[in-house]
């Protein structure tokens, strides 16, 4: 929509190809509805939340950084507004009303929207020159531009059609694999939390035979049947490489504001004041509900001791387990699910400062179909709006627009 509604501006005639039956549907569920489009801060904050290729995104972000979108949108009409983290929501929080706002976009610039599926690229002497519908109808143009996305969420049309056009030009597509995507966890403590959500908790996640965390962040986390989930777990997965069983390890610091001394002694305060308590009993003002029998399982503390017959050192090895809550991780949950796919178009195929192919005259790649990810927090739509505004304005002019 983004590469469409530029490239109408410049007054070419531009047809776009939906397969659904209503545009932008997967930014219609983006941020649980609120859709976060976009991070205000600089080029270079920015690219420092792109793990994978960021630099091949420096000419983008510079020609339409953060800033360029949040103007774009509000002169479209959607007011916008900046939250924690300088995750950018539309002010009535309506995920729609980014989708409506991209649609008025291409309305104002007369493009024709057809809805199909494209299946094929026309290639003609080294040059795309258009595309075949998947119901044998043929779309002609001067240029044409690959935006399909990737291959999560499948129910809005992201199913990898974009990698199979690609490679049909020659290109090479990377290995896929899900980021920005809940993790699976063994054993029976996250099940047995289910639907509890942990908030101002932080994380570090280590990997086997090295001492320095490969990820650490503050914020939100949700247990699920099978694992972990929520915004630090979705950011988590994205730094997770050659994903294995027993390689990764979640510790959670239940209490990250109290230093383990000062946990010790609200420990003391509370087994003092529930003195002739069940130890299980004596935790409620401490621990969520959910969390209170995983707890005291983990701890080594009968469920009976009372409070005070605890030891120094029994309370002691309870405070590390609040301030070191371990959780091996063993995989990833089905690329499906994930909100970004990992891998794509090699981006050492694509022009940086044009996104035009280096292989195929006049054919464009914009958005998740190219080998770059970044974080949780807007920034993968900001990669879609940069790579698509800049296929937008770098489409040549044929012998009819």
């Amino acid at each position: 929509m983004m590469a469409a509604g530029t490239a109408a501006q410049r007054g070419l005639k531009v047809c776009l190809v939906e397969r659904n039956s209503v545009l932008g549907k997967k930014i219609r569920i983006t941020g649980k509805g609120r859709c976060n489009l976009t991070n205000s801060c600089d080029v270079r904050t920015f690219l420092d939340s792109v793990p994978t290729n960021g630099r091949f995104l420096y000419g983008a972000l510079s020609d339409f950084s953060p800033d360029d979108t949040m103007d774009l949108f509000e002169k479209i009409g959607l007011p916008l507004k900046t939250e924690r983290g300088n995750r950018v929501f539309p002010i009535s929080d309506r995920a729609a009303d980014v989708a409506e706002a991209l649609s008025s976009f291409l309305r104002r610039g007369s493009v024709t929207v057809v809805q199909g599926r494209a299946d094929r690229l026309l290639l003609e002497n080294g040059r795309a020159s258009g595309v075949r519908l998947k119901n044998g109808a043929q779309i002609f143009g001067h240029n044409v531009a690959v935006c399909c996305g990737g291959v999560s969420y499948p129910s809005t049309g992201s199913t990898g059609d974009g990698y199979q056009l690609a490679e049909q030009a020659g290109h090479r597509v990377t290995p896929l694999r899900p980021s920005l995507v809940p993790l699976v966890a063994e054993g029976p403590d996250c099940r047995d939390m289910m639907g509890l959500s942990l908030k101002n908790i932080s994380i570090r996640v280590l990997e086997s035979g090295r001492k320095k965390p490969v990820f650490e962040d503050f914020g939100e986390l949700l247990f699920t049947h099978f694992g972990l989930s929520g915004p630090v777990i979705l950011s988590a997965s994205s730094h997770l490489k050659n994903m294995s069983p027993g390689r990764y390890l979640v510790s959670i610091d239940l209490k990250p504001a109290l230093s383990p001394e000062k946990l010790d002694a609200r420990l003391l305060r509370d087994f003092g004041e529930n003195r002739n308590r069940d130890f299980s009993n004596s935790l409620s003002a401490l621990l969520p509900r959910k969390m209170i029998p995983v707890m005291v399982r983990r701890s080594g503390i009968s469920p009976e001791t009372k409070c005070n017959a605890i030891t120094r050192e029994m309370r002691h090895g309870f405070v590390s387990r609040l301030k070191s809550f371990e959780i091996p991780v063993s995989g990833f949950r089905p690329i499906e699910e994930a909100i970004v796919t990992s891998g794509g178009v090699a981006v050492d195929e694509i022009t940086p400062k044009t996104m035009e192919s280096k292989l195929v005259k006049g054919l464009y790649f914009a958005g998740e179909v190219l080998d770059v990810d970044g974080y949780t927090g807007g920034f993968n739509l900001q990669i879609a709006f940069s790579t698509g505004r800049l296929a937008g304005k770098s489409m040549e002019r044929g012998e009819s627009n």
